[in-house]
């Protein structure tokens, strides 16, 4: 079998030449004429006139090739719990009799059901499984709610703790009503009911996202994902505080559940997932990189970053690690979850998202860096301010938004598998002077210098643009100097950094808040922070990160792609603003002679 150089992408519809030795054989042996007739891959390679080294990003054309929507409640790789019922499994739960009936019924498994019989019974069943983050998923399929009348025939999905503590999503067939309950310390609360005729079989849904908890059910009628939303409630505001998901002393004493309750009667289940949420959307893009740029490129996958989006606003997101196959751009898969804990708090597990991971070779360490989105708002303690109005920087001490990070020895696994970081407050969130938030940051080393692209908001919500530091020549990623930001921005984020014909650019995006004739524009800036021209690409809905990627193939050329997300919601009438968007890739027309980066 033929080696390749693991960070080059397969050319699969040409014959490749492996080294420029081969096309010089190729030259030699057959003669220049008879070489370029028989193999197609010369004649391009002759054709082309265009080198790396002379291209202009305004010189490439970027179309759309690939747009689909990342949709999974339940995260394909991160399943913690898989019950079809097709063997008595009934070692596996704690089956509780919570109150007020105090009766757990009779419950059996066999032949792929679980069936719970009795009278006057309200049975959990309490697996040995659960998350490390309060991001989780609990699907029920139902075969059959009872056939008697009564005030209760119920399906439960949740996390449970005992027959005292637990959270659920809840569906009643008797009263068609859909509903999130809490028991904390023997007071069980209905936080909120919703009509719902739903009738079995059915595939019923709890998804916690921090404290927000959300019933679901399956709907492959839906235009996005194949769930619809019934009802959602944030459980710490709603018990004043007496139920935080994020506490770790909390989360740890919860495991995925599911339940059954009946005035009289049997309620049949058809299995049981869970584990770690998933996405309804994604957003926020950015390659995982090497220091110098190169991007990270093994087996001929791609790896970067991406949020995914959760039930709701900002905090409810999280973050994650995704391969993308460079021969089939709908081949994704989420392989890594990354949470955190905020500087000197290692007692909240939080989702905070939209940053960068790089690898620094020359010290042996990922740099990590991430916006702390995941304790805005409500969750956080409605940090958030008063939109329009600028706060003094002298009187900014806690900006509900700003940049964290945190390093780790190379030798981790960091790509795969679940981490929670311990962040720490970068000190780029200083310059030029405090404001009222800064996110998106991004991280390359180039000429001995660092150099930190970010968002810099002056006002939280109307009045953010892109900023660039960078340290001195030699000097780590955390002594840095201001060089400059766009003042003249009011809703451009999204920067990237990145090499495009051997030349650094700072990319960003214009969101619609930008005046019209702003719209849907690329904006490109030196290293100096000048403007230098709009990129020419499509620009979806919403503030779509311009992450354009060079990619090696094994001809010797290098092909340019940008993935992006989109403004797309979800149920945003029941579920609010952040749910979104689809997944984007795009090609240049233009393959150029050469590399951007020398493949690793």
């Amino acid at each position: 079998m033929e080696k390749r150089t693991s960070g080059v992408a397969n050319e699969e519809t040409l014959k490749p030449l492996p080294s420029r030795g081969d096309f010089l054989k190729a030259l030699g042996a057959a003669g220049m004429g008879a070489a370029v007739a028989s193999n197609v891959l010369l004649r391009e390679a002759l054709s082309k006139e265009r080198l790396v080294s002379n291209l202009r990003p305004t010189d490439l054309t970027f179309s759309i090739k690939k747009q689909y929507r990342p949709f999974d409640l339940l995260a394909k790789n991160f399943v913690q719990l898989r019950d079809g019922f097709d063997s008595d499994t009934s070692g596996n739960y704690a089956v509780l009799a919570p109150a007020p009936e105090s009766n757990r019924g009779s419950a059996s498994i066999r032949r792929g059901t679980l069936r719970v019989n009795g009278d006057a019974y309200f049975a959990l069943f309490r697996s040995t499984t659960s998350q490390e983050a309060p991001f989780a998923t609990v699907i029920v399929d139902v075969e059959r709610f009872s056939d008697t009348t009564g005030a209760e025939n119920t399906v439960y999905a949740g996390l449970v703790q005992d027959e005292s503590n637990y959270v659920t999503a809840f569906y009643n067939n008797a009263t068609h009503r859909a509903g999130i309950s809490v028991c904390v310390d023997g007071t069980a609360t209905t936080l909120g009911t919703v009509d719902a005729v739903l009738g079995a079989p059915l595939r019923f849904a709890f998804v916690a996202n921090e404290n927000e908890v959300t019933a679901l059910v399956g709907d492959p009628t839906s235009s996005i994902g194949d769930f619809r939303p019934l009802i959602k409630r944030d459980v710490k505001f709603e018990t004043g505080g007496a139920l935080d998901l994020r506490d770790v002393t909390v989360l740890a004493n919860f495991k995925n559940g599911f339940g059954a309750r009946a005035t009289s009667g049997a309620i049949v289940l058809g299995g049981v997932e869970a584990g770690y949420y998933g996405e309804a959307g994604v957003r926020d893009p950015h390659v995982i990189q090497y220091a110098d740029g190169t991007p990270y490129i093994k087996d001929n996958k791609l790896y970067f970053t991406l949020t995914n989006a959760g039930l709701g606003f900002f905090e409810k997101a999280h973050w994650t690690v995704w391969t993308m196959d460079l021969s089939d751009y709908t081949k994704t898969e989420q392989i890594g979850n990354i949470f955190w804990h905020n500087p000197g708090d290692s007692t909240k597990v939080l989702g905070h998202h939209a940053g960068q991971i790089v690898l620094d070779e020359e010290k042996g360490r990922w740099i990590v860096l991430v916006s702390s989105w995941g304790d805005f708002g409500p969750q956080g303690g409605d940090r958030a301010l008063t939109p329009g109005v600028v706060t003094p920087p002298d009187q900014i001490n806690n900006p509900p938004v700003d940049i964290l990070y945190a390093e780790l020895p190379s030798s981790t696994n960091l790509l795969g598998g679940v981490h929670i970081l311990d962040g720490r407050r970068h000190p780029v969130n200083d310059l030029p002077y405090k404001t009222e938030g800064k996110w998106d940051p991004g991280l390359t080393r180039i000429g001995g210098r660092w150099y930190l692209s970010y968002v810099i908001a002056l006002d939280l919500f109307t009045d953010f643009q892109p900023a660039l530091a960078r340290s001195p020549v030699g000097a780590d990623h955390t002594a840095l100097e201001f060089v400059g930001a766009d003042w003249a921005k009011r809703a451009t984020e999204g920067p990237i950094i990145q090499k495009i014909g051997g030349r650094w650019r700072v990319l960003a995006s214009c969101g619609d808040d930008e005046p019209p004739e702003l719209h849907d524009k690329y904006p490109m800036y030196t290293l100096e922070m000048s403007f230098d021209g709009y990129l020419n690409a499509p620009h979806p809905t919403n503030i779509p990160h311009p992450m354009v990627v060079p990619i090696p193939l094994s001809t010797g050329n290098t092909r340019y792609i940008l993935i992006t997300f989109e403004g797309t919601q979800y149920y945003i009438d029941l579920l609010g603003y952040g749910t979104h968007g689809d997944f984007i890739v795009m090609e240049a027309a233009q393959v150029m002679r050469g590399y951007e980066f020398t493949p690793r």
